[in-house]
């Protein structure tokens, strides 16, 4: 009775797998790059790196401000005149308006300003590079997910078999007790087995809920516990990816190695702006504006000023304790430090896609065996278990044949799994994650 009662809890609990919304992995990584926050936020960073890259950003354009200001004064005068004789002057009132409008202009720093803008439109490129590579790092994590809860689906699928493989077997032994043919203690085995497989598939459910979880967290979806269902029910194994073609678009366009190529390029443009310390600054200044002074002393009660005022400065920094000279000299380091990390991550980037297409192909030759070796514990647990419904074989043995049978497409599943890890690895590190789109 409380077989019956476990197998009816684990297929209800298997059932509820299957009547949830379907989706592909295109569709995962659409929704996504539509929904998730990480990816939300890098975009959103490019857009301020965009909105930065301006003219007037990098100081190309003129500033103009309106003012408009009033102010007064009370004072008491003592005035001494030249005859000897003092005048007192007590709570005299003065009052002053102005309002103008001012303009101001770097016509020339020494191309500082050249080069300010170029760093800008590199921050703006770099930003797309940032994005790019968050997404590409994002599309590796859903992908990777993907195909862990499709190889938890698989090895779900297995657990259940074992458990009916297992099944079976008691209902043997059980028959067979009841006619006296075999001892309570097979029959105590047998049921051990039973429950030991189902605590796997109890177990095993669990995994599988924690997939779901981390891929609907990927996606953003609102309920992190939604019931989604994927389309792939097994894992399609890609044994065309060429070496050389691979490795040949990493260096060309893996989006880190193009990130450092742009901090380079940064850092000369710092150098070039440096540089501009050693020439001479133009500004132009204009404005036009009003003044109105009301006196509260002496022969004008009011002055007012209305008009045009101009101006030019030329300047050139001689001396400034050698400042100029040490900034100089520390971009030409930070521009070798930047060739160095570059050739650092060039370096890394070989390493570890060497280590992956190892990996890649030791699978392969791995998930062929495996297959070979599936087919012959299949066949085994036949013969097994045929012999054991006809006597000629211990329940042990037959035990055996069983956990041969399920470790063979555990290893087979398992193979197939890390063959699309490093698939996907390959695929990232080439710049070439975005086809999971097509």
């Amino acid at each position: 009775m409380k077989r019956i009662v476990l197998t009816v809890v684990l297929t209800a609990c298997g059932a509820g797998i299957y009547a949830q919304e379907v989706y592909s992995l295109k569709q995962c990584i659409e929704t996504g790059l539509e929904r998730n926050y990480s990816i939300r936020i890098v975009r959103n960073e490019e857009q301020i790196a965009a909105n930065n890259a301006t003219r007037g950003n990098a100081g190309y354009l003129p500033t103009a401000d309106l003012n408009a200001g009033f102010s007064g004064t009370t004072h008491n005068y003592d005035n001494r005149l030249t005859g000897g004789e003092t005048e007192r002057l007590t709570g005299v009132h003065t009052e002053t308006a102005e309002a103008g409008l001012n303009l101001n202009w770097t016509a020339f720093d020494g191309f500082g300003i050249r080069a300010e803008y170029a760093r800008l439109k590199e921050l703006q490129r770099m930003g797309e590079l940032n994005t790019r590579m968050t997404i590409e790092d994002f599309i590796a994590s859903i992908a990777g997910e993907y195909y862990n809860l499709v190889r938890q689906m698989i090895r779900l699928k297995n657990l259940r078999y074992a458990v009916s493989l297992s099944r079976e077997r008691l209902r043997i032994v059980e028959e067979r007790y009841s006619i006296g043919s075999v001892s309570r203690m097979d029959l105590q085995q047998a049921q051990v087995d039973f429950n030991a497989d189902s605590s796997m598939l109890f177990t095993q459910f669990e995994t599988l809920h924690s997939s779901r979880v981390r891929l609907n967290e990927l996606m953003a979806l609102d309920n992190v516990d939604r019931r989604i269902r994927i389309r792939d029910s097994l894992i399609d194994v890609n044994t065309l990816l060429d070496e050389q073609s691979l490795r040949d678009n990493m260096l060309r366009n893996n989006a880190a190695l193009l990130t450092s190529a742009k901090n380079k390029t940064l850092s000369e443009l710092d150098y070039r702006k440096a540089l501009s310390r050693n020439y001479p600054y133009l500004r132009l200044n204009a404005g036009y504006g009003y003044t109105g002074n009301w006196m509260g002393t002496g022969t004008t009660d009011l002055q007012q000023r209305l008009g045009f005022n101009y101006g030019l400065t030329v300047g050139f920094n001689l001396f400034d304790g050698l400042n100029r000279r040490r900034e100089q000299r520390n971009a030409r380091i930070r521009i070798q430090n930047s060739e160095l990390r570059m050739e650092q991550l060039e370096l890394s980037l070989r390493a570890n896609y060497s280590n992956l297409w190892m990996a890649y192909k030791n699978n392969l030759e791995l998930w062929e065996l495996e297959k070979e070796n599936l087919v012959v514990a299949q066949e085994n647990y036949a013969i097994a278990i045929e012999r054991y419904r006809l006597g000629d074989l211990a329940g042990i043995e037959l035990r055996e044949a069983q956990n041969s049978l399920l470790e063979a497409e555990e290893r087979r599943s398992i193979a197939e799994y890390n063959i699309k890890l490093c698939e996907i690895s390959l695929l990232q590190l080439s710049g070439q994650a975005l086809k999971y789109l097509e």
